[in-house]
């Protein structure tokens, strides 16, 4: 456990997450705490480090005397391994070229505790001598535990005993020769098990007769695995930078003529093997009485009837009366029936002198001659050979095919055979059926450490079982990606020839061309490409289910969700690469981006409609329920940076361990993901400084050039490139910007009323208009005064004003995007939001309009039905945005003023569609003229409109009133001069108003209530 500490945790991390765990597990001042011997022993060690590595003289044995043991333990210890075979591993490995295989566990023990007495190690050559003789004349490379390997060369440079015994070992010429030895032995082994692994050879005759020889044979094909697999490895920390470790693994790679592929190909062999003998043996077990007991009740029946032939009753031609052999056969039959199953030693010898008997017999009495007695002398023999057979089938014959075939010591290093298992499915699907039982062999490393949890009953056994268990499934998973990764790659092509080459047929066509649109070479090569694809899909179902661990493992399953990873990393990527944005284009990118992803995207759907029924899957289901969590997890990435509290990969419910949804880096323009790219540009495009909206058309326009920037196209677009999720994520992430600049505008507004200058400039200018309601006195002088004190703050409130009714503006086309949609796609979901929605809406309103009704709130029900009634709303755009609330804002007496100086400073320089109309149809008249006009007016209006939602309903009435308070003044104002025009800024404003009842959805009445009707009327013929 130390030394596995050490290569995975740096000391300091150690220490930190002890004290952190020690400061929240509430047991500081608990008297059984041991968290100062805990301290002790996994603090850092002096001088150790992996990054850059460095073995201080000294390590591990000074970093293991922390725990203190005592030398002549420690000591005895030693002895015990250096002699005994303390884990019965001799039963398992009978033959003496075996014997460090037999040892390697102990192996492993002994080279941990020669630290703990590290006497031996330096000085002690006799005993070094004797335990590598024993545990190492082979090998110098052994597994510590679960795949984490130890190269005794850089080990033991150190200690000089040490260092010298394993020089035996490391003899240049014993190495070749082992290497040459093995190099033969995989070729031969490789033949031989593809021979017992052609069908009909490997059978339950054969196995019960040549037991002993399928093992040993077993035995050998997992020798050789190990002792490839172990040396040919990756040199472990500190060893790969020992230059004679280097040398023996190029020497070792060089003699042994190293091929990952034929090496792979055993493992596969042998693994098959194995589960198909495991399989025969643990049937022959299960069926072993019941199969034991009838055969010796039909070698029973068999003598009886031959004892009756001899008697001379039965009918049988040419066999004369013989009492003496009836009498024989029944005693026989007699001591056959007396045989016990559960005394098997001795039913195994009285069994082997029966048939003896029955071979004497047949040859002293002649009983050869007659063919029907010769041949139910040869059926007995044939049964209690069988009886024989199957009493060597022990229960100890698949422990010992366990120990045999563990593969624990390949967990890390199984990971360097993933490419070329990988290649083996693409050349050959059908592999996958024997890769099931190599998983399998590799799920039997998971009893190491689960045995001694199990034996002293921990509650932990369950927690470390499904983690392992979860660590080989997602290996597995890994392996099996190659599957849904060349999948892809054939529909790629698939969609290519069906999009670029395939044409249509059309309704009619002359008889000469129809070769022509059958287009054969191209639809062949389709019809070829669809077959691989199910072949790919078949060989992966018939894995069939598998428990690996304690997880079962469905091939369907994970064929799904190897479509699912595979087709959310397509996606993913195509939309990192799709939406990203050159800012400093002329022309912007982002129409022609969005054409381009939108036949991407429609190159996927495609694919997964063509291929869905050739593999079995929901293409549908599947494509939506991905692409919406793309989103989603996206768009919930991008929100982080307007949250306080952010949601992290673990905490989302968006992303997966199995099917993860890619991070990409961001790309330094402020956004997180592509989805903040889009948004970011499209309030570039639609910018309310340099463009404005034309609300007839749905169009954004130059402020320059009057041309065209983008229109309602631009939505469908989007809607084309990433759906309906993609819309509403879009809608999400504005929601959220909105919020950002509202809460910055109320804070600077508010801040704003803190001076002391500022609030009695505004006191004062409220007192001059009082009552609201009546008429100001000279207003040019009342509100030019006013408007120049402020002039400070009218810019920095237009930029945030201008951006929430561009934002605005963007959502409610959203919405109608979304409608239109749900209506054409999904009409009954549609309109049955609709009729819920506006039936819930009536019950609400009924409970505040019934005045028998004791009740002032909503029920408690009612409200969590409103609150998930909402997303639904939104997902369809059945939402009006501009009436949203966003924030809480607090009323202040002084915003009434400086919303009213601040509209009649920036109405002039606003542009509508009457000022255009004018400007080309009385270009420099005194209708058109009154400075620059620079500001897009459904920004402007929405950005106040909303602004005002956020406070009190009374705040639009007085806003209103004191916005009419200025027209009547202007108008009177004129009058008094007996100007012949109606004036412009009473023009300008009630242009201002009309747009803003339009957007706010109020009615033209409360402009009918404060505005005499000769105003009115005199505005509606200009």
């Amino acid at each position: 456990m130390l030394i596995i500490l050490d290569l995975k945790y740096d000391a300091a991390a150690r220490e930190r997450m002890i004290v952190s765990y020690f400061r929240y597990s509430g047991k500081r001042n608990a008297l059984d705490s041991n968290i100062d011997e805990v301290g002790k022993l996994l603090a850092r060690n002096d001088g150790f480090s992996l990054q850059p590595y460095k073995r201080p003289p000294g390590y591990p044995e000074n970093y293991f005397r922390r725990i203190g043991f005592r030398e002549d333990v420690i000591g005895t210890i030693i002895g015990r391994l250096r002699s005994d075979d303390i884990y019965n591993q001799k039963k398992a490995y009978t033959e003496l070229e075996h014997q460090t295989a037999a040892y390697a566990t102990q192996a492993s023990m002994l080279y941990v505790l020669l630290y703990f007495y590290p006497d031996v190690l330096h000085n002690r050559p006799a005993i070094m001598r004797e335990i590598v003789d024993k545990h190492f004349a082979d090998n110098w490379v052994i597994n510590l535990y679960m795949g984490l390997t130890v190269n005794l060369i850089d080990a033991w440079e150190p200690y000089k005993a040490a260092k010298a015994a394993l020089n035996n070992t490391l003899d240049l010429q014993a190495v070749k020769s082992r290497c040459q030895m093995i190099h033969e032995k995989v070729g031969k082994l490789n033949n031989q098990v593809e021979q017992y692994l052609i069908e009909g050879v490997l059978v339950e005759e054969y196995v019960l007769k040549n037991i002993s020889t399928l093992l040993k044979f077993m035995k050998e094909c997992n020798i050789c695995l190990r002792w490839i697999i172990l040396h040919t490895s990756e040199l472990p920390i500190g060893a790969d930078i020992n230059k004679r470790c280097k040398q023996m693994l190029q020497l070792v790679i060089t003699e042994l003529q190293y091929n990952p592929a034929a090496v792979f190909k055993l493992l596969l062999n042998t693994a098959q093997f194995e589960f198909n003998l495991k399989e025969i043996v643990s049937l022959l077990l299960t069926e072993k009485f019941d199969r034991w007991t009838a055969n010796r009740k039909e070698a029973v029946e068999r003598l009886v009837e031959l004892a009756d032939v001899f008697s001379g009753t039965m009918p049988l031609t040419r066999v004369e009366k013989n009492d003496n052999l009836q009498a024989w056969f029944r005693t026989m039959a007699k001591r056959i029936e007396s045989l016990d199953f559960e005394d098997w030693t001795n039913a195994g010898r009285q069994t082997n002198q029966i048939m003896t008997a029955l071979d004497e017999v047949q040859q002293f009495h002649e009983l050869d001659a007659n063919m029907q007695v010769k041949q139910f002398l040869n059926d007995n023999k044939r049964l209690l050979s069988t009886m024989i057979l199957l009493n060597n089938v022990q229960e100890s014959t698949i422990s010992i095919m366990d120990l045999v075939a563990d593969l624990s010591y390949a967990w890390i290093i199984i990971d360097s055979f993933t490419g070329v298992m990988q290649e083996g499915i693409k050349r050959s699907p059908s592999l996958v059926t024997k890769l099931r039982a190599t998983f399998l062999k590799l799920s039997s490393a998971l009893d190491l450490p689960l045995v001694r949890i199990n034996q002293v009953g921990s509650n932990d056994l369950m927690i470390v079982s499904h983690y392992y268990s979860g660590e080989l499934v997602a290996y597995v998973r890994k392996v099996l990606q190659i599957i849904p990764e060349t999948m892809f790659t054939m529909l790629a092509s698939i969609v290519h020839i069906q999009t670029n080459t395939l044409r249509e047929l059309p309704l009619r066509a002359e008889k000469d061309k129809l070769r022509e649109y059958a287009q054969l070479d191209e639809r062949y090569q389709v019809a070829k490409l669809t077959h691989d694809i199910s072949i790919f899909t078949e060989s992966m179902l018939m894995m069939k289910t598998t428990l690996v661990g304690i997880i079962k493992l469905d091939p369907k399953r994970v064929l799904e969700d190897g479509i699912r990873k595979e087709l959310v990393k397509q996606v993913a990527t195509a939309l990192h690469n799709g939406l990203t944005f050159n800012p400093r284009a002329k022309n912007s990118e982002l129409l022609s981006k969005l054409d381009a992803l939108g036949n991407q995207m429609d190159g996927f759907r495609r694919s997964f409609e063509y291929v869905q029924d050739y593999v079995g899957i929901y293409g549908l289901k599947i494509w939506q329920e991905e692409v919406s969590r793309i989103i989603n997890y996206n768009v919930e990435q991008e929100s982080n940076s307007f949250l306080k509290q952010k949601i992290y990969d673990f905490q989302s419910t968006f992303q997966s361990r199995h099917i993860p949804i890619p991070r990409i880096a961001p790309l330094g323009d402020g956004s997180i993901n592509f989805m903040g790219r889009l948004v970011r540009e499209i309030l570039r495009v639609t910018d309310p400084r340099s463009t404005f909206y034309g609300e007839q058309r749905n169009t954004w326009y130059d402020v320059r050039t009057k041309q065209p920037v983008v229109d309602i196209l631009l939505f469908r677009k989007l809607h084309r490139a990433v759906g309906s999720f993609g819309l509403s994520g879009l809608d999400r992430l504005l929601s959220f910007m909105i919020v950002k600049e509202l809460q910055s505008l109320t804070g600077a507004i508010q801040n704003l009323f803190v001076y002391k200058e500022s609030s009695d400039m505004l006191d004062s200018f409220m007192r001059q208009l009082a009552p609201i309601d009546g008429i100001v006195v000279q207003p040019n002088r009342v509100y030019t005064n006013a408007i120049a004190k402020g002039a400070n703050f009218w810019t920095s409130l237009s930029g945030f004003l201008l951006k929430i009714g561009q934002m605005q503006l963007l959502r409610q086309q959203i919405a109608h995007e979304l409608t239109a949609s749900a209506k054409y796609d999904s009409k009954y979901l549609f309109y049955s939001l609709k009729t819920f929605n506006d039936t819930l809406l009536q019950d609400v309103q009924q409970i505040y309009t019934n005045t028998n009704s004791q009740q002032t709130e909503y029920p408690e029900s009612l409200n969590e039905l409103l609150y998930e009634l909402g997303p639904l709303l939104e997902s369809v755009g059945m939402n009006d945005v501009l009436q949203r609330v966003y924030v809480s804002a607090q009323n202040h007496f002084l915003l009434i003023p400086l919303l009213v100086l601040y509209t009649i400073n920036l109405v002039p320089r606003i542009v509508t569609l009457k000022y255009l109309k004018n400007q080309m149809q009385t270009s420099g008249s005194s209708s058109s003229s009154g400075g620059k006009r620079d500001m897009d007016c459904s920004a402007f209006v929405i950005g106040i409109y909303t602004l005002t939602k956020q406070y009190h309903s009374d705040l639009i009435d007085d806003y209103l009133t004191c916005l009419c308070q200025f027209i009547k003044s202007q108008v009177e104002q004129a009058g008094s001069q007996k100007l012949t025009d109606f004036p412009v800024e009473a023009i300008n404003m009630l242009d201002f108003l009309t747009m803003f009842i339009h957007y706010g959805d109020l009615p033209i009445k409360v402009l009918e209530q404060r505005l005499p009707a000769y105003i009115c009327d005199e505005f509606r013929t200009i």
